[in-house]
């Protein structure tokens, strides 16, 4: 069953169209790598499904209930925005963290920062605040951050930083977790301990959207691949069959100025 639904998603800034019409659906359990040049829209496609940025036309699903549809009347109210961006966890290029908290604070930050819309916060803030710490606790332990929780983000590294931002992610317990390139910021040897992290999450079935220029990786670990060229989607399917057969010209072009680079 498709989690997620997009359809027709286009979006211009100025006189650029980046993206020039986007379909296509996610099933639970799965995970999707998004590949392409520079410039092909894949940031902006995620921008787009995290509402950080507001499509021109189309339509976004999340387990049959309607996010985003272009053809109503757009929300505009910011809690209403931030209610709709709960179906998305997005992890950053840069990490994103903020440089005052801890990676403790950093994951129960947003927790806390929901809750505190709820009736119940008022008269519940010490109970909530000590569930979310644990909950924060048990996902930084997971990602093998169980002796940097009291560390803040100049004391770790760069990759400790991205797993502290998956972690953060985690947290909220988004339908769909999100990368954007989550290890263009690393340096080589870190790369390899936040795709563990990743490839432990597919394990276990996390419905994820990987935009990544790691195509070992999105062969090895996504269940589908998705090339993008130019606002477009020039080719979608299985994750061997896009990386190592690729059907389409350009797909096979990107390859291999990615294999000779």
């Amino acid at each position: 069953m498709a989690i997620l639904e997009v359809n027709d998603i286009r979006k211009t800034f100025g006189a650029s169209q980046v993206l020039k019409g986007i379909s296509f659906s996610l099933e639970e359990g799965n995970t999707l790598s998004i590949i392409g040049s520079s410039g092909s829209g894949k940031t902006t496609l995620l921008r787009c499904l995290n509402f950080l940025e507001t499509p021109d036309t189309g339509s976004i699903r999340v387990r049959g209930e309607t996010l985003f549809d272009a053809a109503q009347p757009a929300t505009r109210s910011e809690k209403e925005i931030r209610k709709k961006r709960l179906h998305f966890g997005l992890v950053f290029q840069s990490f994103n963290l903020f440089p005052q908290y801890t990676a403790l604070e950093n994951v129960t930050l947003a927790m806390n920062l929901l809750a505190s819309e709820r009736p119940e916060w008022k008269h519940q803030k010490a109970k909530l605040r000590r569930e979310h710490e644990e909950r924060a606790k048990d996902i930084l332990t997971d990602m093998g951050l169980q002796d940097r929780m009291g560390n803040y983000p100049h004391q770790l590294s760069g990759g400790q930083c991205q797993r502290v931002a998956i972690a953060r992610a985690l947290a909220l317990s988004p339908d769909i977790l999100c990368f954007d390139e989550p290890t263009s910021a690393l340096d080589p040897e870190l790369t390899g301990e936040v795709l563990r992290v990743i490839w432990g999450l597919a394990e276990r079935h996390t419905t994820m959207i990987v935009v990544t220029h790691e195509m070992t990786f999105a062969r090895d670990v996504a269940d589908r691949v998705i090339f993008m060229d130019d606002g477009l989607i020039c080719e979608d399917g299985d994750a061997r069959q896009v990386i190592d057969h690729p059907q389409m010209e350009r797909t096979r072009a990107f390859l291999q100025h990615y294999r000779e680079g």
